[in-house]
């Protein structure tokens, strides 16, 4: 017998099975909406008074315990997706920041094994019409002669793009993802409402939506014989590849328009999963009407190329003239035969909701088949006859446009005043071309969990058919289930709405291929092999020096607060490096008065430039704050080669610096401490990210980069540091020889190598000859020509060439630069140090202008550098 549940929340459900449990405290649908967990339509006040069959099952499965801990599974589900770094960017969302948290609710939407053979047949059938009629626009125009379609929904459609007429694609495949989005109408039937071609979004996060669910329901999804999706996903490359001449050693890549894109989650996302290079139009360039990747190894050819950016977007030369996101020569590309493209540019027509009226006639005519599965009553209101019919009846129906970027949104006529519906009337009338209307279907609604209840919402299924083969598909079993607000009419994510799994069940076997050598989740680092794009080597090597800029900067800042604000009077000397060191990295403002001059107001300025909130302040400054931020941006252009960890920990390290910093009181007597405080945390965060970077990177040549941009940072800065130090005589005061060794990070090292010594033989021994101190300049160097030797043997060997050209610190010697000479002045002076420490800063500038020059820089590349 069924335990009874004990927790509080369920103290007065009385006996019963988890289904009994459910159906009390779930709401019903809404009158006239399918009833998902009820199996029926509600059409009176009474709802029916059992669960539907899979609805049961579920419940049954997770059994009393599960039933209890919804709250804890909904809360857990919470965090994995925050802790996973799933994002939806929404442009508009002001409240919430260009990065949203992805929504997904508890509860998966279940399609049974009757429902489902359905909507694959029709999906299927209508894969092969659609694929039929890009065929016809760009061959023969069969359509348009016979009428069969308006040429003003083809020819006249933005989208139509001329330069492909007469392209055949690669195994007659136009179209190797397409995505349907499907409504449960209150008669049980399933219909389709749009399409999308171009490049329909959602394979990514419903795969993250899988994973995570089935995670929290892991008896349920074993035992109600859920199909699995990776054997799609595999299909879908296979498939492609199949399309190549290369075949199985065709390189695949993914293009994206770059992490601000909203969906760029995902196709970080997919690219991890499918194995594929992420790339964006930078990383591309056309040789001989061939497609090539600029990697560090030079140009290697790309073979098919999944897009996830519209057409209009792709070839600067022939579409959009100033598209940065694209490729120019792509078309030409494509034109030659020597590029398979998912999907064919020029698709955009048929993702206009007016096709859907002419389809069962087209459908007729090429495929000699009636429609499977309908589609809503749809009228193109550019025919006059559809026009004076619709009229009438746009006030329980659905008006779109004909047409992207045509200036209106879609409306729901119920939702309109008369005022507004005259309005649109109007327009209607002197516009007709550019309005569609559709019949308004009340969307089924599916239980959703909150506040301990089962909540019915409005919801909407994408479905996806995926070519495995030339003029072959097979259609994903699952989809992307869109969920609109409690009480409005549209599912949408741009207007605040959520997600769900879908989880098809099957009567035959569970499939259970696995692309996954570990849960993508994870993240898993790239392997040995793995190409680097000279972009991607580009923001590693920035990610490199911006890291080890901000770990100086905040040190710097440290030094200065702990000695400005110590008990003991500081020497005019420590205060002149102290001042100078904070101008030579910008953690003060230029006009700023001196140390020397006024300690409060230098010690203020320096707090209030930690991290400037005022945008003019801010962009004078190269503050920690300012290095933070270009440190995520420039994680954020390579995400798809970071684990979760580390992205986590670079958003947290910026997020809390400028929270803190955003609290400090300039003017309170207390605010060094404060300061400190906030600095000493960013510290510690940055550790962790450093020991990533050092301890979960696949040493591959972008993690050399990304060292090397660490270590030619930490050359120049250090560097510097010894100059100004010497010039200001602060070596000479006790209080400035620590804070010297502090710099960089030696003060146990040193004391524990030579007591209470503070010379300069010591000094020089440590902080420059010593090859085992990762702060000195002999070891930096040394490791800089290691990297730049193994960098040669796998990308240029011009890189040799580099590593020679900077100093030797076999030809060092202690006596000699330790040695000092009377200056003119009657100062010692370290004539062949600071020659050296100079030459060092000159060596490192110029190596990292050769790095840029030899592998980012391309004749044909658009400016896309964060280096600064």
């Amino acid at each position: 017998m069924t335990p009874e549940p004990t927790d509080s929340l369920f103290g007065d459900l009385g006996p019963g099975t988890p289904a009994d449990w459910a159906l009390s405290l779930s709401m019903p649908a809404d009158r006239g909406h399918h009833d998902e967990l009820r199996g029926a339509a509600i059409k009176g006040q009474g709802a029916p008074a059992a669960l539907a069959p899979t609805w049961s099952s579920f419940f049954q499965h997770i059994g009393a315990d599960g039933f209890k801990d919804l709250n804890r599974r909904h809360d857990n589900l919470q965090r994995q997706i925050r802790d996973n770094g799933v994002t939806y960017n929404v442009y508009a969302d002001a409240d919430r920041g260009l990065r949203r948290p992805w929504a997904l609710d508890l509860f998966p939407m279940i399609v049974g094994a009757d429902d489902w053979a359905q909507i694959e047949a029709g999906v299927l059938q209508r894969t092969r019409l659609l694929n039929a009629i890009m065929a016809d626009m760009y061959g023969q125009r069969e359509l348009l002669q016979r009428a069969m379609l308006p040429a003003a929904l083809v020819q006249g459609h933005p989208g139509y793009l001329r330069a492909m007429q007469g392209v055949t694609p690669p195994g007659g495949t136009w179209l190797h993802i397409v995505g349907f989005d499907l409504a449960h109408g209150p008669d049980g039937r399933w219909w389709v409402v749009g399409q999308r071609t171009q490049a329909p979004s959602g394979l990514g996060y419903l795969l993250e939506n899988r994973i995570a669910i089935a995670r929290q329901f892991p008896k349920a999804f074993a035992g109600m014989k859920v199909q699995r999706l990776a054997a799609s996903y595999r299909a879908l490359v296979e498939g492609i590849k199949q399309l190549t001449p290369e075949g199985e050693n065709a390189r695949i890549a993914l293009l994206t328009p770059g992490p601000y894109n909203e969906t760029y989650f995902e196709h970080a996302y997919l690219a991890r999963y499918l194995g594929l290079t992420l790339v964006e139009g930078n990383d591309l360039t056309v040789r001989d009407q061939r497609l090539f990747l600029k990697t560090l190894k030079g140009l290697e050819p790309v073979h098919a190329l999944i897009k996830r950016l519209d057409d209009e977007w792709l070839d600067p030369l022939e579409l959009r003239a100033d598209s940065t996101l694209g490729v120019p020569g792509l078309l030409q590309v494509l034109r030659a035969g020597n590029l398979v493209l998912a999907n064919a540019p020029g698709s955009a027509p048929l993702e206009s909701s007016a096709l859907l009226g002419f389809l069962p006639a087209i459908s007729r005519h090429l495929l000699g088949e009636e429609l499977q599965l309908p589609s809503l009553a749809t009228w193109w209101c550019g025919e006059d006859a559809a026009l004076r019919e619709v009229l009438p009846l746009i006030k329980t129906s659905v008006i779109k446009p004909t047409y992207p970027r045509s200036g209106q949104d879609t409306a729901m006529g119920q939702s309109l005043s008369p005022r507004e519906l005259d309005e649109w009337s109007g327009r209607m009338a002197r516009h007709p071309e550019d309005h569609t209307v559709q019949a308004w279907l009340p969307l089924s609604q599916t239980p959703t969990w909150a506040n301990d209840r089962l909540m019915p919402r409005s919801a909407m299924l994408r479905v996806f058919a995926l070519a495995d083969g030339p003029n072959s598909w097979r259609v994903l079993p699952g989809g992307l289930v869109r969920l609109a607000p409690r009480g409005q009419l549209i599912a949408a994510m741009q207007r605040g709405g959520s997600s769900a799994d879908c989880w098809v069940q099957t009567e035959g076997a569970v499939d259970h291929t696995s692309l996954l050598h570990s849960a993508p989740s994870t993240l898993a680092l790239a392997s040995q092999t793995r190409t680097v794009t000279s972009r991607a080597a580009e923001n590693l090597f920035w990610l490199g020096r911006y890291t080890e800029r901000a770990e100086n900067s905040i040190r710097i800042a440290q030094i200065a607060l702990d000695e400005l604000g110590g008990e003991e009077a500081n020497s005019p000397s420590v205060l002149a490096w102290l001042s100078a060191m904070a101008q030579e990295n910008s953690l003060v403002l230029e006009d700023t008065p001196s140390a020397e001059q006024s300690v409060r107001v230098f010690t203020r300025s320096l707090v209030a430039n930690l991290a400037p909130t005022d945008p003019k302040l801010a962009a004078q400054s190269f503050s920690v704050g300012h290095n933070l931020r270009a440190l995520k941006g420039a994680a954020s252009q390579v995400r798809e080669r970071l684990s979760q960890e580390q992205w986590k920990l670079v958003e947290r390290t910026e997020a809390t610096f400028a929270r803190d910093c955003a609290a400090l009181s300039v003017d309170a007597d207390y605010v060094g401490a404060e300061a400190r405080a906030a600095l000493q945390s960013a510290s510690e965060l940055l550790a962790a990210i450093t020991g990533s970077q050092t301890d979960r990177m696949v040493r591959d040549d972008g993690w050399r980069l990304l060292s090397m941009g660490r270590h030619i940072e930490r050359m120049i800065t250090l560097s510097r540091a010894l100059v100004l130090a010497m010039e200001h005589g602060c070596v000479h005061d006790a209080a400035g020889f620590e804070a010297v060794v502090a710099l960089f990070d030696s003060t146990i090292t040193f004391h524990a190598q030579y007591q209470q010594r503070r010379d300069m033989v010591a000094l020089v021994d440590l902080l420059v000859m010593d090859r085992d101190n990762p702060r000195s300049l002999a070891w930096v160097v040394q490791t800089l020509r290691a990297r730049l030797g193994k960098l040669a043997i796998s990308a240029a060997p011009q890189d040799a060439a580099l590593a020679l050209a900077l100093p030797d610190p076999d030809t060092w010697v202690l006596a000699d630069l330790s040695n000092w000479q009377r200056a003119p002045d009657g100062q010692r002076s370290w004539t062949a140090l600071t020659d050296l420490l100079e030459s060092c800063q000159v060596a490192a500038g110029a190596l990292s202008e050769e790095i840029t020059h030899l592998h980012f820089s391309h004749a044909d590349r658009r400016n896309q550098t964060l280096g600064a």
